[in-house]
């Protein structure tokens, strides 16, 4: 194999760049030429490919987001879509791919391995539910930013004696909720993965303050009521539907905050970085030795190599023992 390509595709997620990087610098040192496709999938069909090289790649690392760009692709999912990308690969001479990307984008990889091409995806989303994995690139970034936001917003519901509700992204997943909420003392994680009692969330602001303590943070993963807040006004939102309810029934002060799109940036953290290039590393190893149709995980602390199929047929599973031990421990 003498040229490999990189596309990321879908929603960005800090730790893509680390991706990027590894790939092109592994893929270098092994004697290949390597492409980066941009604008996902719909660069691939409208041939927005370029070279890459160790200079291009050099300051990356630390960078959010994605420098090969990202956008949605509905023409690939179409059968000329498809022609049209398998065609842009093969004027290029490109013989494997690695795609860094969620379940949507794992899905095209599989539709390119169909036609001949040999694929390797990485797991990348904030949302951490792709199957075949513990951990997705962007999980930790997203969870640390989250977590950044709560113990500021804990400074002003203390000074004020409020209640916050906090809600954070994840789709239909509760796991940077939960992970954010419990690193975080929430008073109340909600996630869509248990059924929600808010007349519970009423309880534990009254305990709280009965206790001495006037303040509560409460925090709502965006997909908790099936509408993720992404294109949705305020008013739709998980968030404001809780911070309504517990106002009403404890009369206190409540206040919403939506963090939205602000987990999806920033500089990755250590483990993002740390991961993606041995992501980007492992990846490039499975194309040079013949691999195709797989994909990357983090399984009890180390890199798994499962067939592509896992993450798109699978969800990763939320331990909610965790959650049992966040509620135990806000309601001592």
């Amino acid at each position: 194999m003498k040229r490999i390509a990189v596309i990321t595709s879908g929603g960005d997620a800090p730790g893509m760049n680390a991706a990027i990087r590894a790939v092109t610098l592994k893929a270098l040192n092994a004697g290949c030429q390597v492409f980066g496709v941009k604008k996902g999938y719909q660069g691939l069909i409208t041939g927005e490919i370029v070279e890459l090289n160790s200079y291009a790649v050099s300051e990356i690392l630390h960078r959010g987001g994605t420098i090969l760009f990202s956008t949605r692709c509905p023409e690939f999912k179409e059968e000329q879509g498809m022609k049209k990308a398998k065609e842009q690969l093969e004027q290029l001479g490109v013989e494997g791919l690695v795609v860094i990307g969620g379940d949507g984008s794992f899905r095209g990889a599989l539709d390119l391995s169909k036609m001949g091409f040999a694929v390797v995806g990485i797991p990348a989303t904030i949302d951490n539910d792709i199957g075949g994995t513990e951990l997705s690139l962007g999980f930790d970034t997203a969870v640390n930013t989250a977590l950044d936001a709560i113990n500021k917003i804990r400074d002003t519901a203390i000074s004020h004696e409020r209640v916050y509700v906090i809600e954070v992204m994840g789709r239909n997943a509760g796991f940077i909720a939960l992970y954010a909420g419990l690193a975080g003392a929430a008073a109340a994680i909600l996630i869509p993965e248990v059924e929600t009692d808010l007349e519970e969330v009423v309880f534990r602001v009254k305990n709280a303050t009965a206790k001495g303590r006037g303040h509560s943070i409460v925090v709502v993963a965006e997909g908790l009521f099936g509408n993720p807040m992404s294109g949705r006004t305020t008013a739709e939102s998980s968030a404001f539907k809780v911070g309504n309810y517990v106002m009403k029934k404890t009369g206190k002060d409540t206040r919403i905050t939506i963090l939205g799109h602000l987990q999806r940036g920033g500089s990755p953290s250590a483990t993002a970085r740390i991961l993606g290039t041995r992501f980007g590393a492992k990846a490039v190893e499975e194309l040079l030795n013949g691999a195709s149709e797989k994909m990357l995980g983090w399984n009890k602390n180390e890199i798994t190599v499962t067939p592509l199929q896992e993450g798109i047929a699978k969800r990763n599973v939320l331990d909610l023992s965790l959650l049992s031990l966040a509620d135990l421990l806000a309601v001592t």
